[in-house]
């Protein structure tokens, strides 16, 4: 008799725009959970259908995906429909995302677990988009390096 034990495998979603220290904490939260963190990295398509326009492309953010020593696999996110397919394909035990999404994926229950990880603080890649405007206006305006305007 074999001694082989079944690799678990985690599955999240993500655009990954602008990847930044709360993604490689949230891959490596991700990857202590099982043996093979594969991620679906939604392609530009999909993120104008969710009206969402990213800075980095699709090919560009699989790459440095692809580079983070936690994930296993890349794969594309096409369409909101895909994940149940996708659970049953990878043959994923756990479902993860992060907890602004808590409850959205519940009905993925039958098939693995789901669970809801909390945000990095301090960081999101809208909080950099917002930063790098703020810099460019007083730039704009003339205004010192130390100028901040406020949120």
């Amino acid at each position: 008799m074999s001694d082989q034990r079944q690799l678990r495998t985690i599955l999240t979603y993500g655009t990954f725009d602008l990847f930044h220290f709360g993604h490689v904490r949230l891959l490596q939260r991700l990857a202590k959970m099982g043996d093979r963190l594969i991620v679906a990295c939604s392609t530009d398509e999909f993120n104008a259908v969710k009206g969402k326009k990213t800075v980095v492309p699709y090919e560009h953010r699989v790459e440095v995906l692809e580079a983070c020593r936690y994930v296993d696999q890349v794969i594309p996110e096409y369409d909101w429909a895909q994940k149940r397919d996708d659970v049953v394909k990878y043959n994923v035990d756990v479902f993860a995302m992060g907890d602004d999404w808590a409850g959205k994926f519940d009905e993925l229950a039958d098939l693995c677990d789901v669970v809801y990880l909390p945000r990095t603080e301090d960081i999101s890649t809208t909080d950099l988009k917002r930063a790098v405007i703020r810099t460019q206006n007083a730039r704009a305006l003339g205004l010192p390096d130390t100028f901040s305007f406020a949120d």
